[in-house]
């Protein structure tokens, strides 16, 4: 099993933490998203849409951490990631479902570049964006 990953991505932590929780090893491979390593050929040619994490396990390749952390529940069922409680379970399904949706899109550099290069919104004014989202983000 081989993971594409970056040090400080959001998505890449939660598929190493379900695969540390599981016990399944892997090669990690490391991407430097600030230095743009995703837009490299051989990493475009593994994941078009050139985010990380990718997974690769034998035959299959998946990408985005929901989905991948569905497939690792599915493919490798012991130890669980959900308890068995539905209630329980559609809370921590939730937790990284907030973090995915509302925290993580204020911070991934793809954003961050648009709004500083394309938008030109000052630092500041990206600070004041981060901070309003982040304070919805952790009314739970």
């Amino acid at each position: 099993m081989k993971l594409y990953t970056y040090y400080r991505s959001q998505a890449s932590f939660r598929v190493r933490i379900a695969l540390n929780l599981k016990g399944i090893s892997r090669e990690d491979s490391f991407l430097h998203l600030e230095k743009g390593d995703q837009f490299a050929a051989e990493y475009r040619a593994i994941n078009p849409q050139m985010v990380v994490p990718t997974l690769i396990d034998g035959d299959v390749k998946l990408f985005q951490s929901l989905a991948i952390l569905e497939y690792l529940e599915e493919r490798y069922p012991d130890p669980p990631l959900l308890p068995s409680d539905p209630v329980a379970r559609a809370w921590v399904r939730g937790l990284p479902l907030i973090n995915a949706a509302d925290s993580h899109p204020l911070i991934v550099p793809r954003v961050r570049h648009y709004l500083t290069d394309v938008l030109k919104v000052s630092d500041e004014q990206r600070l004041a964006w981060i901070q309003h989202g982040s304070a919805l983000a952790s009314r739970l």
